[in-house]
């Protein structure tokens, strides 16, 4: 039988009609409009919130190296960007790493796809928005959160580099979080790879036409982004990022500031 009602999942559970709310959890936490009553709800959302935590690390502790893949939820089966996402989710399964998305459809199903049909493990972690969005077919393992910012530390906790397809907002948002966590050494074994030449390249010229024409990044941040529309050359590029000894990624971190800041 088929059902027309709306549903939601929120973590574990899943509403349907009625009972589906008019507002998200990161909403309401946000949100300081209307009643006062967050003043006394606050200490309960902490502990929903350290409970995401404890169930995501719990979930994916035993995770093998992984790599997450990000990109549009609107790319259609069939096109380009989509037959790139199987690509690309296939080429990293068969060099050993897990495929990590946001579990959604689109570019986030294609590596999904990608990954399952190469034997690779294929995990989603999904995220309760205002309109459904339920964890492709393509999901092996696949977690809800509520808030968003508990499902970006376990993407990058769990990964060791970043493959960004074309994608919106929430893609742009993902690719310049790590660039900034990267750029602040918050961590460094992190490649960061744009696939789709034509898409991106518009961003990587602004980056250095404007960004660091104007002294608002340093001359080596936009070496931090790699750029290409081969997977294959994507998985390079990766599995050469991660195996240079940390020290030394460090330490030539360390020389492009000081040549920065000698003007050489």
């Amino acid at each position: 039988m088929k059902h027309d009602r709306p549903e939601r999942r929120q973590g574990s559970s899943v509403l349907r009609g009625d009972l589906v709310p008019d507002s998200t959890h990161d909403q309401r936490l946000l949100d300081r409009k209307g009643p006062t009553d967050w003043l006394h709800m606050d200490p309960w959302r902490v502990l929903r919130i350290q409970a995401e935590f404890v169930e995501g690390f719990g979930s994916l502790a035993d995770l093998p190296p992984a790599v997450t893949v990000f990109g549009s939820a609107r790319t259609s089966r069939g096109s380009a960007d989509y037959d790139m996402g199987v690509r690309v989710g296939h080429a990293l399964a068969k060099v050993g790493y897990a495929v990590i998305t946001g579990g959604g459809p689109g570019v986030m199903e294609a590596a999904n796809k990608g990954a399952l049909e190469a034997g690779g493990i294929s995990v989603g972690l999904g995220i309760e928005l205002p309109h459904e969005q339920r964890l492709n077919e393509y999901v092996d393992l696949g977690i809800e959160f509520r808030y968003f910012f508990v499902r970006k530390t376990m993407f990058v906790k769990y990964s060791e580099a970043f493959v960004v397809l074309p994608g919106g907002f929430g893609t742009l948002d993902e690719l310049f979080e790590a660039v900034t966590l990267v750029q602040t050494g918050k961590i460094t074994k992190f490649p960061i790879v744009l696939m789709g030449t034509t898409y991106w390249q518009p961003l990587l010229d602004w980056i250095k036409g404007t960004l660091l024409v104007e002294g608002m990044i340093s001359p080596a941040d936009p070496e931090l982004l790699h750029l290409t529309d081969d997977p294959d050359e994507a998985v390079r590029i990766i599995v050469e990022s991660n195996s240079k000894p940390e020290q030394e990624i460090i330490e030539a971190r360390v020389r492009a500031a000081s040549e920065e800041e000698n003007g050489t």
